[in-house]
């Protein structure tokens, strides 16, 4: 009896226990429905603490229609097969980690505020980063065909008050110049030794190309899928990459180490599709020693040297000398790309500028030739690199005659945003919508969820 009395005190206790961590606990819903898309109040209140501070008006309000807006979207996409690869969405998750990481102090901190595993925290990352990419890329494709004529921006210049015309923050342009530091060949030797290892232990069954890969590729925005690429034709890949990787025809081989300009691989097959291909690839980088970095930048210090006395000019340099094919062929001039408009310019805003190239150029003169600095390129290597401020543009208001582009690309953005306002007016009369009592009262920017 004793025994008994003991176990439903037990029992009570775990009930009670219970209770009270369900009473802490934010009982989930759905508070809207968007066609046959739910909204949780729980991503409501997840988007409410991440963001609360940065939102105008109402929480409850503006994030479901926010979110609710994204649905069209998303929706739009699936109907017209648009799609991102995972390594984009991973490279947008680890910037963010990276610097939410910096913001807490540590990746311990950070799961502790978030309450949750630094895996958990990806997941969630990834997939908002996903469904932000592709509505930027439906609104990309609804309003590719939107174009302005010169008279219209002259006309909206015209029109503008003085105090509306778009001011332009310090603008630069820079040249560069970079070496890549000397790689013994006893390190890359060792890098394509390690390689081999693995891909013996996969043939052998010892252990699978995924686990591999998450414990070791070197590529960040396809180690957490396993070393799992999207399916790519083959122009879009690196020439030696690619003559390799669609060598391969038997998905249970691991292909032989190929070297590309990220570095070595080792690929395995996972899907031909038509003239796209699917792979798994692990990627290692060969170490820099410290002393081959010194020699490289001694190297370039004489470079410069050269350029001050008048050998030769930085541009005869960045054609001859430079490690850069991205820029070697225009003189050493680093081009601006949008992400998003995909225009080009030479002009770039601070901020814009690779960190390091900005700390160096912040402080320099029009002409001037920079001392050497290490940094760490658009393909993860340290590179060594020079640069000269080719033109400083100081903030001012914008002028037709020196900002065309940018005012043509202001006319450009507010037609796209009408043309998109009016598309999403329309889509919501052909969507069902439903919204939770209580929820439904607020001041909306499309008063058309609510009929």
């Amino acid at each position: 009896m004793g025994n008994v009395n003991k176990l439903i005190c037990l029992l009570l206790s775990l009930l009670a226990a219970m209770s009270a961590s369900a009473q802490n606990e934010i009982v989930d819903e759905v508070v809207w429905v968007v066609g046959d898309e739910a909204i949780l109040r729980s991503d409501i209140e997840r988007i409410r603490n991440d963001y609360g501070s940065s939102i105008k008006g109402n929480p409850y309000c503006v994030i479901p229609e926010q979110l609710a807006v994204q649905k069209l979207f998303l929706h739009q996409a699936a109907l017209d097969s648009i799609t991102v690869s995972d390594s984009e969405v991973s490279q947008y998750v680890e910037n963010e980690i990276s610097m939410r990481v910096m913001r807490a102090g540590s990746r311990e901190k950070l799961e502790e505020y978030m309450r949750m595993p630094m895996t958990q925290i990806r997941e969630e990352l990834f997939e908002q980063f996903r469904n932000e990419l592709l509505t930027r890329q439906v609104r990309a494709t609804l309003t590719k065909d939107i174009k302005v004529t010169p008279a219209e921006v002259r006309r909206y210049y015209k029109d503008l008050p003085d105090d509306s015309i778009p001011f332009i923050p310090t603008q630069v342009e820079v040249q560069i110049l970079v070496q890549y530091p000397r790689i013994s060949r006893e390190e890359v030797e060792r890098v394509k030794e390690q390689l081999r290892g693995w891909a013996e232990r996969v043939t052998s069954g010892t252990t699978s190309f995924s686990a591999l890969a998450r414990m070791f590729s070197q590529d960040e925005g396809t180690a957490r899928q396993g070393g799992e690429m999207d399916y790519y034709g083959k122009t879009a890949l690196d020439p030696a990459f690619a003559n390799v990787a669609f060598a391969l025809t038997d998905p249970n081989k691991v292909s032989k180490v190929v070297q590309s300009e990220y570095g070595f691989h080792i690929i395995q097959l996972v899907d031909k599709r038509g003239d796209k291909i699917k792979v798994r690839h692990i990627l290692r980088r060969p170490e820099v020693d410290r002393k081959d970095v010194d020699a490289c930048l001694a190297r370039l210090d004489s470079i410069a040297a050269d350029i001050k006395d008048g050998n030769f000019t930085f541009e005869i340099g960045a054609q001859e000398i430079s490690d850069d094919k991205d820029t070697r062929s225009n003189k050493g001039i680093m081009v601006n790309t949008n992400d998003e408009t995909h225009e080009r310019t030479t002009r770039f805003e601070m901020g814009d500028l690779p960190s390091e190239i900005a700390r160096v150029v912040s402080d320099m003169e029009v002409g001037d030739i920079s001392a050497p600095f290490t940094m760490i390129d658009k393909r993860g290597r340290e590179v060594c690199a020079i640069v000269k401020l080719k033109n400083r543009i100081p903030a001012h208001r914008a002028s037709i005659t020196e900002d065309f582009q940018i005012l043509k690309g202001a006319v450009e953005e507010r037609r796209s945003e009408e043309f998109i306002q009016k598309w999403i007016r329309e889509k919501q009369k052909s969507t069902y919508v439903r919204i939770n009592k209580g929820w439904g009262e607020c001041d909306f920017m499309y008063p058309g969820w609510v009929r």
